[in-house]
């Protein structure tokens, strides 16, 4: 079948096979022409691991450690005349590499939030990989199901208290537009912290130590952002904020865990950058556009694959550098004050007039459009493709 984008809204509901593979390809390559890293975890579970920067921390352990790795993830299989969703592609394109190169690689495709998924998670830790000596948490999911209640929460990107309004940028039509969010409710805030919270992090870390399948030195690490000014009152103020307090409280919770056996647990700030979860939040794309520009003119532009190169290699170590809240802070030079100066004096003058000039929107979309396997060089997208691929599920 001839497999093209299908887009609506910030989502494209088709995926590319082949253009999955190459951009994987393209990431392992990227890896490989590094240093490998010293010390590297060598058993590494990813709980959200088929996209963004979940797979880049599949891909960079496995690929510059010649580390095992576990993947769980909720992604849709292909059919015979439907494709499946990307990260499935995605996954399969890792493991098809990682096994090539002798390395252990499997998947678990299921709610990440029940206690099922984290009981068939352990009982295959036990029976192949012994314990794992790095966790990284990448979720990131619009609903929960709590496996205590079976009650099903929701969250939502809101301002607290007041009204937000906003430069934003109409992705589908390249237009500037103004954006106007009411404030969240009290049980909207409290909902989004149960979904975008620290509370399913730590049920994953209790089952794994309850299994005995965590490396006395394990490291573990949950991924977050803070981001500029701009975006506060709907991002570090608003009701993702409140699960981000959540999140850090919850993390010195599980340090606290760990430390007496010599584990850590770590939040990792990360950059912007085009993902599914961030093409979905307000004001973010147009503010990525502007990012985009700036730091690739300064030359120090990341996508999440240098990102959690970065991370694993500079500071999964025995002491990284982290801020004042201990944080590891890999969007260090997103943060720098020139970059910021730029994207904040650009931001007072953009317009759909000069959307193309001072932003590097055409990036933003060729970044989307790589999400799905689209747009990646040297895939013929007017070929029949077989959209079936098949991945070694652990089941």
């Amino acid at each position: 079948m001839i497999i093209s984008p299908k887009i609506r809204g910030f989502i494209c509901t088709t995926a590319h096979p082949e253009g999955c593979e190459a951009h994987v390809r393209d990431q392992i390559d990227y890896v490989r022409s590094q240093l490998p890293i010293e010390n590297c975890p060598k058993k590494v579970l990813v709980i959200g691991s088929s996209t963004g920067y979940g797979l880049a921390s599949r891909i960079v352990p496995a690929f510059a450690g010649e580390a095992d790795t576990l993947g769980v993830f909720f992604e849709r299989p292909p059919s015979e005349n439907k494709p499946a969703s990307a990260g499935w592609y995605n996954s399969a394109a890792f493991e098809t590499a990682a096994k090539a190169e002798g390395l252990y690689a499997r998947s678990i495709n299921g709610d990440a939030y029940s206690d099922q998924i984290k009981e068939l998670t352990v009982n295959e830790i036990k029976a192949s990989m012994g314990q794992v000596d790095c966790v990284i948490y990448s979720l990131a999911s619009p609903r929960r199901t709590d496996p205590e209640d079976g009650q099903i929460y929701k969250s939502c990107l809101k301002p607290i208290g007041t009204t937000y309004t906003q430069k934003t940028v109409n992705t589908d039509k390249a237009e500037v537009e103004e954006i106007v969010i009411e404030p969240a409710t009290d049980e909207e805030i409290n909902q989004t912290v149960k979904v975008m919270g620290g509370e399913d992090w730590e049920r994953w870390i209790d089952a794994l130590s309850d299994g005995g399948v965590l490396a006395p030195s394990v490291i573990t690490a949950a991924y977050s952002y803070v981001g500029p000014e701009l975006t506060w009152s709907v991002y570090k103020d608003g009701t993702i904020g409140q699960a981000k307090i959540h999140l850090q409280e919850t993390c010195e919770r599980i340090n606290e865990k760990l430390s007496a056996s010599g584990g850590k647990a770590y939040i990792s700030v990360n950059k912007a950058v085009v993902t599914q979860a961030s093409s979905a939040i307000p004001v973010v794309p147009l503010y990525i556009s502007v990012l985009f520009k700036k730091m690739k003119e300064e030359g120090i532009h990341e996508d999440c694959i240098e990102q959690i190169r970065r991370l694993f290699g500079d500071h999964f170590t025995d002491t990284p550098s982290v801020d004042e809240s201990g944080r590891i802070r890999i969007d260090d030079w997103e943060m720098r004050d020139d970059v910021q100066k730029y994207v904040a004096e650009a931001w007072e003058q953009i317009s759909t007039d000069n959307l193309k000039d001072i932003s590097d929107f055409s990036g933003y979309q060729n970044n989307f459009m790589r999400l799905f396997g689209f747009g990646i060089e040297g895939v013929d997208y007017g070929t029949d493709t077989d959209p079936v691929r098949s991945i070694d599920l652990v089941e």
